[in-house]
């Protein structure tokens, strides 16, 4: 009788799994481009450039962590981006794909964002063991406090294993990170983003347990099974500065994290889903560190990496036509896939409309979700890809309310200024 009943089982797991994951499997009707401040929506095509190298080798970018000044009270005095990017990732991609060439590099880049005469600085990694790899995905950088030096970590998703590289940035000097060592750890299978607790201490998410690094037919099956099925193999973890071995949280999909400016709220994105899960975070009287799940909010993308702003507002971009997006990674089109970039922020007390919001952006968020109790949700940028496209990551600088966007398969960083 039980196997009788497997096959409809699985049909209604699949129809509820398609249910959560339809709108990133459909192209939305999206504008060329389209961009909103605290203030309200501007002329895109006025306020939005691309930034690229002379030499157009800042490319493919996966990640982007502002890197801050800070006087002793903690006030940020200046700041600036580093971008994690990898033109090789069409030919070396552990999770969607191909893993043919390992060997060229990719390349961390500094961003003076707030100067519009200034070029992008490709940092030299001084001290960078000689043949090792890199293929930098998520990055994460402490403030610097009266000039002193930043300790910065890196994920590297190299020929053999995954591993955190951990770096040291110097206020004096904008052109190289020193290396300092390579973290390894049995646990980092396909590490994906990182949340700073502390100079030396981490929350880290790891997005499959199944990689393209498996043997033969099952590294290009099992990571595309469990992706399709939302299966929940990948964790969360915690790595104190003890570098002891870290407990896990089992989740599906994850990819992106953000740590709270009050370090009480930790911010994890899922993608199979198109939802972002808010966590409370307790820090234990053993080092141990503890979340418990507080809320969950709906968005119209496969969301990626996740910031959060200086006023505690939560920067969420990711992919809205995921079909596209494999297209691109595979080669098989020479159009990229749409950009959105949204906003949370908690939500005041008091009645809200479920399905009537974001009603400002040329595509609203509304037609594909319903909002949340907890959050308010608003579009701050969208394109169809002829602009800008593969968005992965946004930063928004509330000193100056410029937005800074990512590309995965794009060259140059879309950089939006009021």
């Amino acid at each position: 009788m039980k196997r009788y009943l497997l096959a409809p089982a699985f049909l209604v797991f699949l129809a509820w799994r398609i249910s959560h994951a339809i709108n990133t499997l459909t192209r939305p009707n999206l504008p060329s481009e389209y961009f909103s401040t605290a203030s309200g929506p501007k002329n895109a095509s006025r306020h939005c450039h691309v930034l690229h190298a002379p030499d157009r080798r800042l490319a493919f970018c996966e990640d982007l962590a502002f890197w801050d000044f800070e006087d002793m009270k903690g006030n940020v005095l200046d700041r600036k981006v580093v971008a994690s990017c990898d033109p090789a990732r069409k030919n070396w991609n552990t999770v969607m794909g191909p893993l043919r060439d390992p060997n060229p590099r990719g390349a961390l880049w500094l961003v003076e964002f707030d100067d519009k005469t200034a070029p992008p600085r490709m940092l030299k990694l001084e001290g960078y063991p000689e043949g090792r790899d890199f293929h930098p995905l998520g990055v994460g950088i402490w403030p610097s406090k009266a000039g002193s030096t930043s300790n910065m970590f890196v994920i590297n998703h190299g020929r053999h294993n995954s591993t955190i590289e951990q770096f040291s940035l110097d206020p004096s000097d904008y052109k190289s990170a020193k290396y300092i060592r390579t973290i390894t750890f049995k646990r980092f299978i396909s590490p994906n983003a990182l949340a700073l607790t502390s100079p030396t201490s981490f929350f880290l998410s790891n997005d499959h347990l199944m990689t393209r690094r498996l043997p033969y037919i099952l590294g290009k099956t099992l990571p595309v099974v469990e992706t399709f099925l939302g299966l929940p193999l990948g964790f969360i973890g915690h790595l104190p500065s003890s570098g002891t071995p870290f407990p896990n949280w089992a989740c599906l999909f994850r990819t992106g994290l953000a740590l709270s400016t009050d370090g009480r709220t930790l911010a994890v994105a899922s993608s199979s889903y198109a939802r972002v899960h808010l966590f409370t975070r307790t820090q234990n009287a053993d080092g141990t560190e503890s979340l418990a799940h507080a809320h969950t909010v709906s968005v119209p993308f496969a969301p990626d990496n996740m910031h959060y702003d200086d006023a505690g507002a939560l920067v969420v971009a990711g992919h809205p036509f995921y079909p596209g997006l494999v297209a691109v990674a595979a080669n098989k089109t020479n159009e990229g896939a749409p950009s959105w970039v949204v906003v949370l922020k908690p939500r005041d007390s008091g009645e809200f409309s479920a399905k009537m919001f974001d009603l400002d952006a040329p595509f609203p968020a509304s037609q594909r979700v319903r909002a949340a109790p907890s959050h308010e949700l608003s579009t701050i940028y969208q394109s169809d890809g002829t602009k800008f496209h593969e968005s992965t990551t946004g930063l928004r600088d509330v000193r100056t309310d410029a937005l800074i966007v990512s590309g995965l398969y794009g060259e140059g960083l879309l950089i939006c200024r009021p």
